[in-house]
């Protein structure tokens, strides 16, 4: 079992603003298999299930390749789902890239703990097998990049899919459109979509195959 990575970059820089208006949360920092929780307190909070993995290639246990960004995606082991609470609300548009081996879904809601009413859904595809190369060591190698605007004031966020099987990266507020990755990883990226890990630390086996 390889040794879980952690990054030096403090939440500052890992949720840094794109501009003034957008934030992107990349997950960059929080360490391999931990829980993602309060790490972008107070503005996003996470439930407990929510968790972090970081790629094989650089440490962690993640069997996923071509992320948008860096080395680490978030994703779920004790439940088929993440909420993700946003205190203050928010009714810009926002957006993602995710992989996944089976169907899944996204739903905002206008109170929080995933309550109150649907201001949106996104129904995801099945797309982490859809024939990406990806490095050597990650089997979901696919990534498709989505967005959705509402209308209304949104306070959390249900991203839905198996535990194990999806994966989230670049979760962007303020913007309907997906943050560009860096170049060289736009390159792996053109085939198509897709995601995350495998391996076992403890009772958490990291998303497999």
């Amino acid at each position: 079992m390889k040794k879980l990575l952690l990054a030096a970059a403090g939440a500052a820089l890992v949720a840094a603003p794109v501009s003034a208006a957008v934030t992107v949360l990349t997950f960059e920092g929080i360490g391999n298999l931990n829980p993602v929780g309060a790490f972008y307190a107070p503005n996003y909070i996470f439930s407990p299930a929510t968790l972090a993995i970081v790629d094989a290639d650089a440490g962690g246990t993640g069997n996923f390749a071509n992320e948008p960004s860096a080395s680490t995606i978030m994703f779920f082991l004790d439940a088929d789902n993440a909420i993700l609470d946003v205190p203050a609300g928010f009714t810009t548009g926002f957006s993602f890239w995710y992989t996944s081996s089976t169907v899944a879904s996204v739903t905002v809601y206008d109170g929080p703990g995933g309550t109150g009413n649907v201001l949106g859904t996104l129904n995801l595809v099945a797309n982490a097998f859809d024939g990406c190369n990806g490095d050597p060591t990650g089997a979901f190698a696919c990534w498709a990049p989505v967005g959705v605007a509402f209308a209304g004031t949104a306070f959390s966020i249900d991203f839905g899919g198996t535990a194990n099987q999806t994966g989230f990266d670049n979760i962007t507020f303020g913007s309907e459109t997906p943050v560009v990755p860096e170049p060289a990883t736009w390159a792996m990226l053109i085939a198509g979509f897709g995601l995350v890990g495998h391996a076992a630390r403890r009772r958490r086996a990291a998303l497999a195959a």
